[in-house]
């Protein structure tokens, strides 16, 4: 493992109730900057997260800064010093939003005074259940609680998934803003998140890696882009893919 690896993943693979979803997986993340994981939609991106993390079962060889963790339970693995923010939220609907901060709270020095930078409405509305919260204001908490703890790498699933475009921006800003402090491997069907954002791609299709390289390198070529993730460079899908 080289200084500049935080995350090495080697031969991932993962099933869901008997079903293989992840078929063979191999990529490095750098320690610094955003990774884009790229690909159409069903090829296992999530699935490749949620084995990173232990969510289901998998088999393969997974290292965070040289450290093998495959063999960890999930809570472990978060104790390490993995962040995961998931595709659904999954924010505690009936507490309120200071509440669902302070569950995400690991150690003795939470980053606060960063997440209230970073996110002031949440501030606010810091007594405000989150169940009745918009679902830009619930996919901020659910960033947030990842930011607060001194986390080694986040994994962020989706995070503009659903929202209007001036929420899309803030969330963007934020993740733009945490990655100047910590690596994020992020899944993205948002081709312009995508650009402003990552560094490097890593490209699934049928729970393979079929391309890694300059996220530039995909989203300037039309002919590539059009092969690897299914749409035109101007982020129209081509075969019913979310762009």
């Amino acid at each position: 493992m080289t200084a500049d690896v935080i995350l090495r993943v080697r031969g991932l693979r993962a099933s869901i109730a008997g079903q293989q979803v992840v078929e063979d997986v191999t990529f490095d993340v750098p320690a610094h900057g955003i990774t884009a994981l790229l690909g159409r939609n069903g090829v296992g991106k999530t699935s490749t997260l949620r084995a990173i993390m232990g969510l289901i079962q998998r088999h393969g060889e997974v290292r965070l800064a040289g450290e093998r963790i495959d063999g960890l339970l999930t809570h472990r693995i978060a104790g390490r010093g993995v962040g995961y923010v998931p595709e659904d939220r999954e924010v505690f609907a009936g507490l309120t939003v200071a509440e669902n901060l302070a569950l995400a709270e690991r150690g003795r020095h939470p980053r606060r005074d960063l997440v209230a930078a970073l996110f002031p409405d949440l501030v606010a509305r810091r007594a405000q259940r989150a169940g009745t919260l918009s679902g830009g204001q619930q996919q901020m908490v659910s960033v947030a609680r990842a930011l607060l703890n001194e986390n080694r790498i986040l994994l962020v699933d989706e995070p503009t998934k659903g929202l209007a475009p001036k929420i899309v921006a803030e969330v963007a800003e934020a993740l733009e803003e945490a990655a100047k402090t910590v690596p994020i491997l992020l899944v993205e069907q948002n081709l312009e998140v995508v650009r402003r954002l990552a560094g490097d791609a890593v490209v699934i299709a049928g729970g393979r890696v079929v391309h890694t390289g300059p996220a530039a390198a995909i989203l300037d070529d039309p002919g590539m882009t059009r092969r690897l993730l299914g749409v035109h460079v101007d982020g129209i899908p081509l075969d019913g893919a979310d762009a």
